[in-house]
């Protein structure tokens, strides 16, 4: 007899029983988190990068700041390494070379400073390209992701382009270095060294003091022509020219008396005619108020009016009113000047002066430290502009106003005649046509400047008053 088997039915499970099978929410799986952990750590090293850059305990100079920026970014790469070994199936170890190399070079600068400085600045563009070149391949190779390719793409390529530029800067700053050897002498003035160049021979002896962001070598035209009737010395305020940085804000008041400290310890005795261009008048202007048995004349060259009266009893907070937040945002601007961006600009400007002073001033705008020492000059406008509305009253003594003839509104016009006020024995001249630049840098209206410095000069040496 044959046996029957029976089995029973397999229960079909109903929608609802099905629906407790599957998770609510779809699982991304190992492959759908890398491109969450390459976004995230990215964002990670920007944040840390500008937390650290304004941490307190990182000095607000150019080294320190652009030390914690590198380590804030070391530790976004940092995180992609551990992240994407420990949650994905896309581990990414590649990304401890880029980790290790920032890291270490931020923590070098950040406790180091000038001593590794230039070593870094050879050793560090090679090193990030051949990086940059082998983070690509490995990208390629090891990263599936579509969109964690897109996002880490376009950071390699920056980095291989500021290696690029690094390079370019410091093999032209070498360049440059043999090729502008600097005129004069380095004067130790407290802290940091200036340059100072004197030519020429007789009294009174004349220096004169450059505008904004400007260098000894602005002053191409008038140098050698004053040079030919009395001496004239030049110099580059901290951080520009030939001149080292300085660690103290660079006011009115910082930048007279560090001038007062170069012309004793350069031997350069006064009296002296002050001749300022632009904001190279505020500073003559503060020197004349501190020293004034040592000015015996002044020319003001278009120069940056002082603050009114009414404001000019008002201290600035803190050593020349610059606040700790713009003094490291001007730092970590004047970094991009190390990756080549200051000398590409630099080329496109200051033709009009003679060719050997037009190569030395475009050799400087190319650094980083002329570059943080205009932002700086600009950030210490204010107190500059108070500090210079102390010289109330020159006397006597021999002073020309000089003003550009074009580009200058009403107030400006009005602002020079107040300073030819300043002197009973004052001129007040405007050269026709001429641009505020226009009186340094072209030929024919630096002569106008020249002569104006020369007619003070005589006006020193003998008792006749100034003429038109």
């Amino acid at each position: 007899m044959e046996s029957i088997v029976t089995t029973e039915p397999t229960p079909m499970p109903t929608p609802k029983e099905k629906g407790r099978d599957r998770p609510s929410h779809p699982d991304p799986g190992p492959r759908g988190r890398i491109g969450w952990i390459v976004a995230g750590s990215l964002a990670t090293g920007l944040v840390a990068a500008v937390l650290l850059a304004g941490a307190p305990f990182i000095a607000a100079e150019e080294r320190a700041v652009t030390g914690a920026v590198l380590c804030g970014f070391a530790l976004g790469w940092a995180m992609l390494a551990v992240l994407s070994v420990r949650f994905t199936d896309q581990p990414q170890r590649w990304a401890v070379a880029p980790a290790l190399l920032m890291g270490l070079g931020g923590l070098l600068l950040v406790g180091v400073g000038a001593p590794v400085d230039q070593v870094l600045d050879w050793v560090w563009p090679p090193a990030m390209l051949v990086l940059a070149v082998w983070m690509i391949v490995c990208v390629h190779r090891q990263l599936p992701s579509r969109g964690g390719r897109w996002l880490l793409y376009p950071v390699i390529v920056m980095l291989a382009l500021a290696s690029i530029g690094g390079g370019y800067q410091t093999l032209g700053e070498a360049a440059d270095a043999k090729a502008y050897p600097m005129p004069g002498q380095l004067i130790d003035v407290g802290g940091h060294s200036l340059h100072l160049s004197c030519t020429g021979s007789g009294t009174p002896t004349v220096v004169l003091e450059p505008g904004a962001g400007e260098m000894s070598s602005n002053l191409g035209w008038i140098a050698p022509a004053v040079a030919r009737n009395t001496r004239v010395c030049v110099y580059d305020r901290a951080g520009r020219g030939w001149s080292e940085p300085a660690d103290t804000a660079q006011d009115g008041a910082q930048i007279a008396a560090d001038l007062h400290t170069l012309l004793a310890r350069g031997h350069v005795r006064g009296s002296y005619v002050l001749a300022g261009h632009s904001f190279g008048g505020l500073y003559v202007l503060t020197f004349a108020a501190r020293y004034p048995d040592e000015v015996a004349g002044m020319v003001l060259v278009d120069a940056t009016a002082p603050a009114s009266a009414a404001n000019a009893g008002a201290a600035s907070s803190g050593h020349g009113g610059s606040s700790d937040g713009l003094r490291r945002v001007s730092a970590l601007v004047s970094t991009s000047a190390r990756l080549g961006l200051g000398r590409l600009y630099g080329q496109f400007d200051f033709g009009s002066l003679p060719p050997r002073s037009r190569d030395e001033v475009r050799a400087s705008v190319a650094t980083a430290s002329m570059l943080r020492s205009t932002i700086d000059e600009y950030v210490q406008a204010s107190a500059s502009m108070e500090q210079a509305a102390a010289l109330r009253d020159f006397a006597d003594k021999p002073l020309i106003v000089l003003t550009a003839g074009s580009g200058h509104d009403a107030a400006w016009s009005a602002a020079q005649n107040r300073l030819a006020t300043l002197s009973t024995n004052s001129v007040h001249r405007i050269i026709d046509g001429a641009t505020h630049e226009d009186l340094i840098a072209n030929q024919e209206d630096a002569a106008a400047t020249t002569q104006a410095i020369l007619d003070v000069v005589a006006s020193v040496r003998s008792p006749e008053r100034l003429v038109r």
